[in-house]
């Protein structure tokens, strides 16, 4: 099976955001979301997928067709003691999901991006804290820390690892 991991270009910000409505759809049976007035989810850290330097947005593709996307940026919800990346979201779409497809789409990222890592996950999403648990402890072997958070902040997993 074919597996691209490809950069998005800004020319190209459109595929994202229309994935993105897919991926917030998909997700709002979790979260309880809401569209807004005009039948949209809102995700207002979009445009700064270009602006910002620390920010990574790459498409996912499957025999040459779109099945996902990744968002990488450095935004961080634990301590690191410097620099860390963060996989701030990531979306495979169903028609590609328990394929395998998501944990080689995920160790290909980390590989990508050398040095420390923080995923996280949201408390009630335990399809997100089952993948993610065997998948980060594949790709260290075991060797990640996850640390239970709730609070005002963050009601959710952390994982840290590299």
């Amino acid at each position: 099976m074919k597996i691209e991991i490809q950069s998005i270009p800004l020319e190209q910000k459109i595929i994202l955001r229309n994935l993105m409505q897919l991926y917030q759809y998909d997700f709002s049976e979790l979260s309880g979301e809401d569209i807004n007035e005009y039948a949209r989810f809102e995700y207002n850290y979009l445009d700064y997928y270009w602006t910002e330097e620390k920010r990574f947005p790459y498409l996912i593709r499957v025999e040459d067709k779109i099945a996902g996307f990744v968002l990488v940026n450095d935004h961080l919800l634990s301590n690191h003691n410097g620099e860390a990346r963060s996989l701030a979201e990531f979306f495979i779409l169903r028609k590609f999901r328990r394929r395998g497809i998501g944990s080689q789409v995920a160790k290909k990222i980390f590989s990508s991006h050398s040095g420390p890592w923080e995923v996280t996950t949201l408390e009630y999403n335990k399809a997100a804290i089952s993948f993610w648990t065997k998948t980060i402890s594949d790709y260290t072997n075991g060797k990640f820390e996850e640390i239970v958070r709730n609070g005002d902040d963050w009601d959710g997993r952390i994982y840290k690892f590299g």
